[in-house]
């Protein structure tokens, strides 16, 4: 699966732009302010039908506007794929595939995976455990996506038995009907538990390959921290019945998967409390590579990556890194840059350059 072209209509800072997307390695070039990060913006936006940025999608729309477009070309093993998304503030989103009406983007099989990278983006490290959870989430979803349905299933499961605790604290109902609903808890539960660790598993030793090539030093890890130490339903539904009476004085469920944990850490100290922002990025980085190897194993193409200002905290050495990972692999990636020389390569064959300023392209063509 190769994406081919971007076209934007009153997006952010743009009124309307064309952008080729190379097959390797695209640079977006320019300097701060100049919409850069916009463009990355938008072909997420583009693929998803939603904001890698920003939870209110009012903000997507250039000032001035009604309503935007974004419009992605796709090339596939079966042929060239259209995905489209128009918004108009306060209206139902339309999100279209080769011109058919759908419901959400993420479901389409003709939909290429990304992997953002943008600075906001540490708090996957450096944030609460419930970021991880759900990127965690996301990745079981990319290698597997029949597994979806076990998160579904649980949340649905959760959010039932927390419903029943709450009437039973208030007097309103009997505990007769909790055992049923551990039961489905539980079912659910070791389903998702078991897809994380497996994930876990697979990009452990990737992870801490990308991570000393990129220069992170101390042994670097990922583990899975799941709550429950079940590895049966029936383990799973004893652990909830012997804590009923816990959840009865919270008036919620205090255990499951809905408290697992991300671990990353150096010499045996997580990077969440003792990483330097330096060493966040860099394990922020190798965890996205790694995610991208065992996608790839999997899926018939890699997820896009998509780096914003990637290049500004890493030294000259960690960029040829970086780059040689890219280029080593199969799949695509879109780099933005305030300094071109950030980005060792520009002027090979495999690296398409974008320039852009004030929300404006200068140029595009193929660097040779």
């Amino acid at each position: 699966m190769r994406v081919l072209a971007l076209s934007i209509r009153d997006f952010r800072c743009y009124d309307a732009a064309e952008v080729a997307i190379g097959d390797g390695i695209t640079v977006v070039w320019g300097p701060n302010g100049a919409g850069k990060t916009n463009l990355l913006e938008a072909l997420y936006f583009g693929c998803t039908g939603r904001s890698c940025r920003t939870t209110n999608e009012r903000e997507v729309v250039r000032f001035g506007a009604s309503t935007t477009r974004v419009v992605v070309n796709l090339r596939t093993s079966d042929g060239a794929h259209e995905l489209a998304v128009g918004f108009e503030p306060g209206q139902p989103k339309r999100m279209q595939v080769d011109g058919a009406p759908v419901e959400r983007l993420l479901d389409i099989v003709e939909r290429p995976l990304l992997s953002v990278f943008m600075p906001d983006r540490l708090e996957l490290v450096k944030g609460a455990p419930g970021v991880r959870r759900a990127h965690l989430d996301q990745v079981v979803a990319a290698l597997w996506p029949s597994r979806t349905v076990s998160r579904r299933s649980y949340v649905h499961a959760l959010a039932q038995r927390n419903a029943l605790l709450a009437r039973i604290r208030s007097g309103h109902a009997g505990r007769d009907a909790l055992p049923a609903w551990d039961r489905e808890l539980a079912g659910h539960g070791v389903a998702l538990m078991h897809g994380r660790a497996e994930a876990v598993r697979a990009a452990a030793a990737p992870f801490a390959r990308y991570a000393e090539d990129l220069g992170l030093s101390g042994a670097p890890t990922i583990e899975y921290r799941p709550r429950s130490k079940a590895s049966t339903p029936e383990e799973f539904a004893e652990e909830l019945a012997v804590r009923v009476e816990g959840d009865l004085e919270r008036g919620f469920t205090g255990h499951g998967p809905h408290r697992d944990d991300l671990l990353l850490s150096r010499v045996s100290r997580e990077l969440r409390s003792y990483g330097s922002q330096g060493q966040q990025r860099l394990a922020l980085l190798a965890l996205l590579l790694a995610e991208r190897e065992v996608i790839a194993a999997v899926r018939p193409s890699p997820p896009m990556m998509l780096l914003d200002d990637v290049m500004s905290e890493l030294d000259h050495d960690r960029r040829r890194a970086l780059i040689g990972v890219l280029r080593a692999g199969a799949g695509q990636a879109v780099i933005t840059t305030t300094d071109i020389e950030h980005v060792p390569g520009v002027g090979r064959h495999d690296v398409s350059l974008t320039a852009v300023s004030e929300g404006r392209l200068l140029h595009e063509a193929a660097a040779a």
